[in-house]
Parts: C-alpha cells; structure tokens; sequence
C-alpha cells in the first residue's frame, strides 16, 4: 500500500500538507528534548560503533536516506551522525546524500519553480541534508528535482553526469554510478516507501511498461555554483501513476534474496542495501516476473 506521508501528498494541497509536517516536527522534537533532559542521546563515538557493526566499512561509497528525529537526541545534532559517518568510510570513502529542494510532488514543484540554484536551494529531505549540503568539499548535482550532494574523492564523478538528463535515474546519475562502484544505501529511520529514490533506476534501464513519466516534458532553469544559469528540459514523475507505488511490499522479497538487511542506527529502524545487488534483483523479477513497485507481486 502508498504509506500514509505519500497519500498525504496526493490528497491534500500543498499548504495542508506543510501545516501537517511542522506540527508532527514540533511534537517529535518535544519529544527529543524530553529524552535528552534524561541524559538519554547518542555520541559521535557511540555511531562509530553502531556504523561498523553493520557493515559500513573503510572505503565505502555510501547513499544515506535519513531522519534525524527517528534515531534520537544526537549529542551534537546532524553532524554527529555526518561526522560518524565519514570517520568509519575513511578519506578513501564516498558519502552521498539526497538533496531535493522539493518534499511534495514532483509536477506541483516544476510548475511552481523554474528555476534551481545548485549553491543556494536548500535540500527539502531532513536536517541531515541540508548539514551536509553546506559542507565545504560537497558537490552538489546540476539536476532540478532530484539532486544529490557528494564528499570524497570520487564526488566529482558521482554527481558530474546528472547535468542536462531528461530524467533523474539515468546511467549517468549519482544513483547508478553507486551502483557501479558496488556502493551500498543506508535508511536511517526512513524506508523505501518514502526514500525509494534507487528504484527508479529500473524505470530508466529497460524499456518500462507502465506510463510513470508525466507527458509534458519542462524547460527549467539550472543555476550552477559559479552563478552560471542554464536552460535545461525534464521529465517529471505522473502523480496518477505515483499513487500506485507499494514499494515497501518489495522488502521481503529484498530481505530473501539478501539484497539488505535490517538494523539499527541509534533508536532507528534501519535498512542496509548493497546498490549492485539491489538493480540486478529488481532487473531481474521485472524482466522474468514482471515484478515492480507498482506491481510486487507480479505484473499479474
């Protein structure tokens, strides 16, 4: 089933859907502030840990989907979990990180926003985010809707390709570039269902069966970190065919096939995905199966 912050996003106009975002922030960081005031919070030192003994390794190129308020009062906020992050994947490592400046539908955002300022648009998807998309080093992606921001030596490499693509999810995406380089995904707190952002990649990669693009294709302005603007067209998500998305039905067929794993980053219920694993899974039940997000059991 659509989970229920995506029905939201359908249902109700944008200003509803903001009022119901800032009141379930409001609540959950009383909730935080309570729970630190009991000495109960997460130390830099402490993720270390909890990041090595799942997985994450010297060298990894890691895509981080995130909540802050799931995982708990962190002792230094966002960059407790930043800087626990890029101390276990080491110098040699790769950190990448969505950075929408849009939380709602795609069509309402290209419609309303002609215009994205890679250096100035702030990131829509959590605190986390926007901390790291302020770091010095980070590459930020020339891409309107879905950009992401990259820190390591291979950053330039990762992000580079996302300029002047009609869609978000080619070969030349940040998204599929991890998944050459044999990276892996981490959902702190958040699941596919509202971070799936890596199954579109399968959308991309074959001649897709199901009309997810919406038909109008949009001229859009991109504006680069150097003041330089750029006019560039997009395709956006159909909101008839977003409805449709069951992605987290795709998990147990993920977990079975040892695609990821469940754990936990601080309070968080967490997922752990290996990117090459995930798209040769995916790729291989559409093609036999007919097996998608919009379709996981089946195409019948």
């Amino acid at each position: 089933m659509i989970n229920f912050r995506s029905l939201l996003k359908v249902i109700f106009p944008s200003f509803l859907f903001q009022l119901y975002r800032i009141r379930k922030k409001k609540k959950r960081n009383e909730e935080l502030l309570a729970q630190k005031d009991k000495g109960h919070y997460f130390t830099k030192d402490f993720l270390v840990q909890n990041l090595k003994s799942i997985g994450i390794q010297k060298g990894d190129s890691l895509l981080v989907h995130s909540s802050l308020s799931k995982m708990g009062y962190l002792e230094n906020g966002p960059d407790t979990i930043i800087d626990a992050l890029l101390e276990v994947i080491g110098t040699e490592g790769n950190l990448l990180m969505p950075s929408s400046p849009n939380a709602l539908l795609q069509l309402n955002y290209i419609k309303s926003n002609t215009l994205f300022d890679a250096k100035n648009s702030p990131s829509k998807l959590g605190a986390i985010t926007e901390v790291f998309r302020k770091r010095n080093g980070v590459f930020r992606s020339l891409n309107a809707t879905e950009p992401v921001c990259a820190l390591g030596p291979d950053a330039h490499y990762l992000t580079k390709g996302h300029f002047n693509e009609l869609t978000p999810y080619t070969k030349k995406s940040p998204f599929y570039r991890l998944v050459e380089k044999n990276g892996k995904i981490l959902y702190i707190g958040v699941t596919l269902a509202n971070a799936g952002t890596s199954l579109h990649l399968l959308e991309d990669a074959v001649d897709f069966k199901y009309p997810v693009y919406f038909p109008e294709v949009f001229d859009v302005k991109i504006k680069d970190s150097t003041g330089n603007i750029h006019e560039v067209k997009t395709k956006v998500h159909n909101p008839e065919y977003s409805k449709k998305r069951k992605c987290d039905d795709l998990l147990p067929l993920f977990l079975e096939e040892e695609v990821c794993s469940k754990v936990k980053i601080g309070n968080a219920d967490s997922y752990l995905f290996d990117s090459k694993k995930m798209f040769d899974s995916m790729l291989k039940n559409y093609l036999e199966k007919g097996i998608t997000m919009y379709t996981p059991n089946s195409s019948n």
